[in-house]
């Protein structure tokens, strides 16, 4: 299977616009937003570089927090600066980092008291056409049996059109 960067660039702005959304619910750690910015660079044309790899990483240790809304911003933006290298294996795990950052975005909106459903209904209305392309080459994800898999099944359900 072959991903463009065309295509990788598209999944990634998503991705990024996605995290965005809910990065405010990480105060005073600008980690999250740099990944997302390094997200929308390389969205936006930039080259793949260190730098989406290393805004990730520093934003997952900003998903290290005993803020559960908080800690699941910071994994949207792990997930969108991640969203670059997504690796062309037909593999079930590839799916959760299509669908992770608009998951995680709306795990975290749920869990700062706002609702989960419009989050995820923003997402899909976003979302390029090359979204559901790239995740209809893979087959079916392995969400499991927790909020989070709940709201990876809407995700994916939806996209796969």
């Amino acid at each position: 299977m072959e991903l463009s960067l065309d295509e990788l660039r598209a999944l990634t702005g998503w991705a990024a616009d996605c995290a965005a959304r809910v990065v405010p619910l990480v105060p005073g750690d600008p980690r999250p937003a740099a990944a997302i910015s390094a997200a929308r660079e390389f969205a936006s044309g930039g080259p793949r570089t260190r730098a989406l790899r290393t805004t990730a990483w520093e934003a997952l240790a900003a998903s290290k927090t005993s803020d559960p809304a908080a800690a699941a911003a910071a994994r949207a933006a792990v997930g969108a600066a991640g969203a670059a290298y997504l690796h062309p294996l037909e593999s079930p795990h590839q799916v959760k980092h299509i669908v992770g950052p608009a998951q995680q975005a709306a795990l975290a909106r749920e869990l700062a008291g706002g609702s989960a459903d419009a989050e995820i209904e923003w997402a899909l209305s976003q979302a390029p056409p090359e979204v559901g392309e790239i995740l209809r080459r893979f087959p079916p994800g392995k969400p499991g049996k927790t909020r989070l898999g709940e709201l990876h099944r809407r995700l994916e359900s939806a996209l796969r059109g």
